[in-house]
């Protein structure tokens, strides 16, 4: 997987019951996987389509790093779907733990919100990749 961006959980990201709010999570990972998703495309113009189950494995409290990573999945006409990890860092054994997972999809929009294909060298770039998998 692809390093996305890293966070810190800090006392303004947490819920009732002193761990990282999952909207707060949310949030990060919709941001981290939009950017990859852009990127990879070569459009500042991605959407979110479609979030898949999330499943929080792991709590996660004040003073962690939350390293994002991200990977394509599947490439379409004109959406990509990617698997996204959140890792809970350990800056002193500098051990990972996968916190929270999930696939998410994008579509590529033009300036008035219609879905435009993505282009065909990012698609054959992609393709080989997904195929030798």
């Amino acid at each position: 997987m692809e390093f996305i961006t890293q966070k810190i959980c800090m006392g303004k990201d947490l819920g009732v019951h002193g761990n990282l709010f999952g909207g707060n999570m949310l949030a990060w990972i919709d941001e981290a996987a939009g950017t990859l998703a852009s990127e990879i495309c070569r459009s500042p113009n991605m959407v979110t389509l479609k979030i898949d189950e999330v499943i929080f494995q792991k709590a996660v409290k004040v003073g962690f790093l939350i390293k994002i990573y991200g990977e394509v999945v599947r490439m379409g006409n004109t959406s990509l779907t990617m698997k996204i990890e959140a890792r809970k860092y350990n800056v002193i054994s500098e051990e990972e733990t996968i916190v929270c997972s999930t696939k998410m999809t994008f579509v590529r929009i033009d300036e008035s919100g219609e879905p435009v294909p993505i282009p065909m060298m990012v698609k054959e770039k992609y393709e080989e990749k997904l195929n030798k998998s």
